[in-house]
């Protein structure tokens, strides 16, 4: 009787885990991306960029300088929200703020290998417009600008929040889990720092509990020495980590010395 109720338990465990993981790896992308609706304001200029048979919409800041920043997001975040910031912080620069695909007015649908494509693609669209690109990436976007990096030479790079990869913080989140075979985005920044020689700043959120301190710390050890500083702030979460103004003035300060 007990060995039969033993057997019956671990059916159905294992029944539960197995649906739990299928149900993991069907909706995983719901889980990354959360695409914000397109904003209907009309008070920045607006461009278009074709980029591998989409259209991106990106709000453009003060266009014709000679300096340009590429914003790349966080995976909730609607940019046009962090136009005037940038603004105030780099007066002098051309800021290019990206909707991803399926954001913001933008086509298609989100995934590494797209998000990483259109970066490369608008960096090439953009080179012949400015002397020098620097690029800002948020939480999720810090992986898009680390690629970027590793792929194009920009003038500097600001890592907001960045992780190690999505990875490491998926097997963390779902421990039972083999994540290395079950996601699909894996967003692997600590390989890509290996590759990058400009000029970077990681932005830390002392009190970030989505993005676990031993992330950013394990990004950081990445690059080669000399490439990256960090700047932390302790009163900041991960979310409102651009409220507190010693975020935007270290990224003033970094990108516009």
């Amino acid at each position: 009787m007990a060995l039969a109720v033993l057997l019956s338990f671990l059916k159905i465990t294992v029944a539960v885990y197995l649906i739990i993981g299928i149900y993991l790896y069907a909706a995983q992308r719901s889980f990354i991306y959360f695409a914000v609706p397109e904003n209907p304001a009309g008070d920045i200029a607006v461009e278009y960029l074709d980029s591998d048979g989409e259209r991106l919409k990106v709000w453009v800041i003060d266009e014709g300088r000679e300096r340009a920043v590429l914003y790349f997001g966080g995976n909730a975040e609607d940019v046009y929200f962090s136009a005037g910031e940038f603004r105030r912080a780099l007066p002098g620069y051309t800021v290019y703020l990206v909707n991803y695909r399926g954001y913001g007015g933008s086509t298609g649908s989100p995934s590494q290998r797209a998000l990483f494509a259109d970066a490369l693609s608008i960096y090439d669209r953009l080179e012949g417009r400015h002397a020098a690109i620097s690029a800002v990436g948020r939480s999720l976007g810090s992986g898009i600008a680390v690629y970027l990096a590793s792929q194009r030479p920009l003038e500097r790079l600001v890592l907001s929040t960045p992780y190690d990869s999505a990875l490491s913080i998926a097997q963390a989140m779902y421990p039972i889990y083999p994540m290395s075979l079950m996601l699909k985005d894996s967003y692997r920044s600590v390989d890509y720092a290996t590759q990058v020689r400009v000029p970077t700043l990681l932005l830390l959120a002392g009190d970030d509990r989505i993005v676990p301190a031993a992330h950013s710390m394990r990004l950081a050890g990445a690059f080669v020495d000399g490439v990256a500083e960090r700047v932390v702030i302790a009163q900041a979460g991960h979310n409102d980590l651009s409220m507190y103004p010693g975020y935007w003035d270290a990224i003033s300060r970094f990108v516009d010395p």
